[in-house]
This record gives structure tokens, C-alpha cells and sequence, in this order.
């Protein structure tokens, strides 16, 4: 797919979901948060939802946990500047609940039209929703820092950053993970 074709997707694909209204999430929501990033990106990072700061700006991970996504990025050698960053969820669940089955089926063809967009080698899953949405049967206490191949695709599972900020015992846990990441990504593993 040409770059441009790849951006007029993405575009397109955010803007539908900006005024999506296709479950009650919308209902409370500021600001659908649709993704950012190169569409020619070899690396996806899905999260689970948008936060109350991500809400208000209408951008993924700008609060506490992108804060510490920036950090981890760092860690790994990786530009946020050179990912494509979303969310399993595009919209802010009330009180920052865990979004509902129902929810995160709504959103998922979003997720994979913008995949399918912009094919990355590495989608980078953070927490147990983003894992579920791939591999529903996983459990991400055994799935984390393990890489798993489907097709020409690099799946890698770990913990969401905002984890750190309730149990900070996770934190070298991510941390070495995002170093194996960074690894990969620099031996061409990927």
C-alpha cells in the first residue's frame, strides 16, 4: 500500500472513529482517542483504554502510564516518534473501569483495520485486554516478555505501564521486558 493510501486509511479510520457512536461509551467521552503515529510504522504498541488525561487531549498514552511508556521506550531504544501507538478501546470507560467484553468487541475491528493499514512486523501488547484481543485463552503473568509468531507478525505481550503506578514491584519485571523488546528490535529478530 502506498504511503499515502496508508495515511488516507488511518485518517479516515480515525475520523470514523472521532464520531463513532456504536456503543454507550461514547456517551461520556470528550474525546475518542483513535491512535497516533507513522503509518509506515514496524511497531504497534496496543493498549487497553484511554485515561482521563488521553480523554481530555483526544491522544493516547499522555497521562502517568505514558509517561512511563516513554521511559520503557527509552530503556528499549525505540522513538515513540517511530510507533504507531492505540488502544483496544478508543474511548474512556466511566471511573477508568475495565472496558466490558461488549466494548472491546465494538472496537475491535477499529484496532484491526488499522493494523491491517499499517502491517507492522511488532504489535506490542500492554496488559491483559490488549493480550485477550489476540489471544484470548493467554494468561499475562505467563505470557509477558514472550514473543509469539503468527504469520509475519511478532506479537509482544507485557504488563501496562499504568501497572507500575498500583504495584511497583512490576516495575524491573517491565522494565527487562522492554529490553528484550528493545533487543529484538535492534538484532532484526524482527
Amino acid at each position: 500500500m502506498p504511503e499515502t493510501t496508508k495515511d488516507q486509511v488511518l485518517q479516515g479510520l480515525a475520523a470514523e472513529i472521532r464520531s463513532c457512536v456504536r456503543c454507550p461509551l461514547h456517551l461520556s467521552r470528550k474525546n475518542a482517542v483513535p491512535g497516533e503515529g507513522p503509518s509506515d510504522a514496524s511497531l504497534v504498541i496496543v493498549g487497553e483504554a484511554p485515561g482521563r488525561n488521553e480523554d481530555e487531549q483526544g491522544r493516547p498514552f499522555v497521562g502517568a502510564a505514558g509517561r512511563n511508556l516513554d521511559d520503557l521506550l527509552s530503556e528499549a531504544g525505540v522513538s515513540r516518534d517511530s510507533v504507531f501507538i492505540t488502544n483496544s478501546v478508543k474511548c474512556r470507560p466511566p471511573g477508568n473501569r475495565r472496558p466490558a467484553r461488549s466494548e472491546l468487541d465494538t472496537c475491535h475491528p477499529y484496532l484491526r483495520r488499522q493494523i491491517e493499514a499499517i502491517v507492522p512486523r511488532v504489535i506490542v501488547l500492554l496488559g491483559d485486554a490488549a493480550l485477550k484481543e489476540f489471544f484470548p485463552e493467554s494468561s499475562l503473568g505467563q505470557a509477558h516478555g514472550k514473543p509469539v509468531k503468527r504469520g509475519p507478525t511478532l506479537f509482544f505481550p507485557t504488563y501496562h505501564p499504568a501497572s507500575v503506578i498500583y504495584n511497583p514491584s512490576l516495575k524491573e519485571v517491565l522494565s527487562e521486558d522492554f529490553r528484550k523488546l528493545g533487543a529484538l528490535v535492534r538484532d532484526g529478530t524482527v
